[in-house]
């Protein structure tokens, strides 16, 4: 039988094994893990490291033979990762929503592994399913890479592409899919607000990615805000005590302003979310939101209304409150009172050594990762005045 997402869905059951032994026998990635795990010891002795990974890595996946399987294995790191990485982990908002039907949960995007796997980790822990993720194939820079992330429910989003119009057949193809795991399989996906991190700090909703969910729409019988209504559109926001790639950000964004260009290494990607992996994340917090109605006529006022909620549900830290006093020179007496902060895990201390370790240049763009948060807080109070 033909499958039209066959080249971009996430591998099914029955795909898991064939997958995970070619993976086992894949010396690049067993090279990776060596490294990962057993850092210069790996460069100096390949071919003895690669065999010990690969016995290590098999116990680990013994019996696996499904999605859910491997998601829990899956599960497993995520619960070391945010007992080694963070100062406390929590969510809201989740009682509101019906674990029975499927979502669109739309995010806020701060970091690139990290966002799908709080937000999968939340479902999971509150009695949902968990997401099938969309991920650009800009990141598949491996044919391991894109197997590893198919296994775990991801989806690919063709952004290389070339020509006008195979990237609306791309398009078409992506919300096809979107919808049809909504709605036929009733699967939950998870989709950032817009292509590419929010390097610095500002949470908003590309109108493109909402007129690439229209494009599933059947026009003859369904009006523009029913098709909204029927995708179930979740917005979602994560909010970081600590940003562990402020640093990458920061520096990326002195580039562009210094020369009007950033190129970006090879692997530069990979080694973000290998930071955001690792990297100190302090405490962290998913808000889930409420579901979008039929409304709404046009893909600027779904793309506002996600954002208004993005920015409303966005949970503050000190750490936001810190990089704001510094970077207007007030203090937050002055902020309103309604202002809402979570405890935080850092000390001011802490973070103006954070801060203060990066080169001068930098540090104007490090904090306005953090106190952007607080502005786009404050406007959106102020237009509600």
């Amino acid at each position: 039988m033909n499958d039209p997402y066959e080249a971009i869905r996430p591998y099914r059951d029955q795909e898991v094994a064939p997958v995970l032994a070619r993976l086992l026998q894949d010396k690049e990635l067993l090279g990776a893990l060596a490294s990962f795990r057993l850092g210069r010891l790996a460069s100096l002795f390949p071919a003895l490291c690669r065999p010990l990974v690969r016995r290590t890595l098999s116990k680990q996946l013994q019996g696996i033979d499904d999605v859910y399987g491997m998601q829990m294995v899956i599960k497993h790191y995520v619960e070391q990762m945010i007992a080694d990485t963070t100062g406390g982990f929590s969510v809201s908002g989740l009682n509101a929503l019906d674990p029975s039907r499927s979502y669109l949960f739309m995010s806020n995007h701060r970091d690139i592994a990290m966002d799908p796997a709080f937000t999968n980790y939340a479902l999971n822990q509150n009695g949902h399913d968990t997401v099938r993720i969309a991920i650009g194939d800009n990141l598949l820079t491996k044919p391991w890479v894109s197997d590893l992330m198919r296994l775990n429910k991801s989806f690919i989003v063709k952004r290389s592409v070339s020509g006008p119009r195979e990237l609306l057949a791309a398009s078409k193809q992506l919300a096809a899919y979107i919808r049809h795991s909504l709605q036929e399989e009733n699967v939950p996906v998870w989709i950032a607000q817009r292509e590419g991190r929010a390097k610095d700090g500002v949470d908003r909703t590309e109108p493109a990615i909402i007129k690439m969910l229209g494009m599933s729409r059947d026009k003859r019988n369904e009006s523009f805000g029913e098709h909204i209504a029927g995708l179930g559109i979740v917005p979602v926001a994560i909010s970081y005590e600590l940003d562990p790639c402020d640093a990458l950000k920061a520096n990326e964004l002195h580039q562009i302003s210094a020369q009007g260009v950033y190129e970006k290494g090879e692997q530069e990607d990979v080694a973000s979310i290998a930071q955001g992996i690792e990297g100190q994340k302090g405490r962290v917090h998913v808000s889930f939101g409420s579901p979008l109605g039929a409304e709404f006529e046009t893909p600027d006022a779904v793309a506002a209304e996600v954002d208004r909620q993005v920015i409303r549900d966005y949970c503050l830290h000190p750490t936001n409150l810190y990089a704001w006093e510094r970077r207007t020179g007030r203090d937050r007496s002055e902020l309103p009172a309604g202002l809402y902060t979570e405890e935080g895990d850092t000390s001011r201390a802490a973070f103006e050594a954070r801060i203060d370790a990066l080169p001068s240049s930098h540090r104007p763009y490090a904090l306005d990762i953090y106190a952007n948060a607080v502005n786009s807080k404050l406007k959106q109070l102020q237009a509600a005045e």
